[in-house]
């Protein structure tokens, strides 16, 4: 499964497959979810309390079409924490031992709300990604990037047209919140998928650059200070204004390798264990901001280290090089 989210826009996602939360979105039928037949759980995480499934929708011919559904549970919410403990909540002993005793809680169905994913259909790519695996750790230096990484990512077809339609307001509009429509320096943040907007504690923003040349840190150099000052000074201001959380307990960062190749930045509660926040794969914003205030060419220097699955053709390019 993913090491994240989509997302997912870990978005998790050229990933998500997701309809638009704009008017378009009408138009779009529900999700045939009483029809799915399950094939297969990908993966289950006890530290996200989330499962991964594979499951099936056949058409009235009978052919059947992929589909990833994510099921997790969601956050308490403070605010219902006391109907959680007294409206028609049923609770079954498990254990008692002095003054310990373990409970199983049984809380009536709208205090008992599942987050539910859906990627549909799904390609064998989205399967391969949600499915368990072992990861490598590999070590790019600028060579390898211009001899094994670049030529892969320009070799293969990642759509983010989910980006462009974001950038361009055709779907998601009523989700953003903060525009700066600068075609050079600007940029749109919108709450990510894996966030309900309904807490605070897993906070989740993404700032999508309306520049679109820019694929990666590994693109950056001082000419793009501009732009990562703005998101960065910004996109605080503006997650402190609408959801009164400060600067200081915001983590802010971007992910190498990136789940899709758009430059993003991520944005999250500090507080949080977001997925893909660990240290071989998330590069603070303000440290790449003085990175390259000292060195215009530091990423292109640099050796960068991050994590690749076993099914990941990426891996296969570099064990091929001799490189793992």
């Amino acid at each position: 499964m993913a090491e994240s989210p989509r997302p997912k826009r870990k978005r998790e996602e050229e990933e998500a497959g997701a309809a638009p939360h704009d008017g378009a979105a009408a138009a779009v039928p529900p999700f045939p979810l009483a029809e799915l037949r399950l094939r297969r759980v990908l993966r289950e995480s006890a530290r996200d309390k989330a499962v991964f499934l594979h499951g099936e929708v056949s058409s009235p011919s009978g052919e059947g079409t992929d589909a990833v559904i994510i099921l997790e549970k969601t956050p308490f919410q403070e605010e219902k924490v006391l109907d959680l403990l007294k409206k028609h909540t049923k609770l079954e002993l498990q254990m008692r031992n002095d003054i310990y005793s373990t409970y199983h809680l049984y809380p009536p169905p709208e205090l008992s709300e599942i987050k539910t994913t859906v990627v549909y259909p799904a390609t064998e790519k989205h399967l391969q990604k949600y499915l368990r695996q072992e990861v490598h750790l590999i070590r790019e230096t600028w060579e390898d990037y211009q001899n094994i990484t670049l030529p892969f990512i320009q070799s293969q077809s990642f759509s983010i047209q989910w980006v462009y339609n974001i950038l361009e307001k055709k779907a998601e509009a009523d989700r953003i919140i903060h525009e700066n429509p600068d075609p050079c320096n600007g940029f749109v943040l919108v709450p990510d998928f894996k966030w309900n907007q309904t807490q605070l504690d897993d906070l989740y923003l993404i700032a999508l650059v309306q520049r679109r040349e820019i694929k990666s840190l590994r693109d950056l150099t001082a000419e793009h200070l501009p732009l990562l000052r703005n998101i960065l000074q910004e996109g605080k201001e503006a997650i402190a204004k609408r959801f009164g959380v400060p600067g200081s307990q915001l983590r802010i960062y971007l992910h190498y390798q990136p789940s899709y190749y758009h430059l993003h930045v991520h944005f999250t509660a500090l507080g949080y264990d977001a997925p893909g926040c660990s240290v071989e794969r998330a590069h603070l914003l303000a440290d790449v901001i003085d990175n390259l205030a000292m060195d215009s060419m530091y990423y292109q220097k640099r050796a960068l280290t991050f994590a690749l699955r076993a099914d990941e053709l990426l891996l296969k390019k570099f064990q091929e090089a001799g490189r793992v």
